[in-house]
């Protein structure tokens, strides 16, 4: 059985939220500050939602997801995979799974901002930079 075989991808609404927290640790993404139980309305609150199982072990070993209105554009959110997993093809296999799932809803414009150093990745997948254009982040207490 191949690496790919061996792994999963599920499109779900709910999750065991410590997992995923580990996975956004993984990422550098979590806040100690915030509560795993939060976690739960996350996932639901996707558009969608893919965790990539081991099926050898039964581990959660990345994520990924989509926040849209469902119509006309999506974004990609927080796409990890664990260390010792990566280089294997399982981030490709969630995007792919995320992005059928927009492409099945009629959902075609899709964006991200890809962290530096994972533009590669994200080209390879037929994203782009979109010229002209800046990511911006709203910050209140700097007003």
């Amino acid at each position: 059985m191949t690496e790919e075989a061996e792994i999963e991808v599920r499109l779900v609404n709910v999750w065991d939220v410590e997992t995923i927290a580990d996975l956004y640790r993984a990422g550098g993404w979590w806040n100690e500050r915030w509560d795993p139980a939060d976690l739960a309305a996350l996932i639901a609150g996707s558009f969608a939602f893919a965790v990539a199982v081991d099926r050898t072990t039964g581990r959660s070993v990345g994520m990924g997801r989509v926040i849209s209105d469902g119509v006309s554009d999506g974004y990609v959110q927080d796409l990890v995979v664990l260390p010792r997993y990566r280089g294997r093809g399982v981030g490709t296999m969630i995007l792919s799974a995320l992005l059928d799932y927009c492409t099945s809803a009629g959902v075609a414009w899709v964006g991200l901002v890809a962290e530096p150093g994972t533009e590669p990745f994200y080209t390879a997948l037929g994203f782009r930079k979109m010229e002209g254009h800046t990511p911006m982040r709203w910050y209140p207490d700097r007003r």
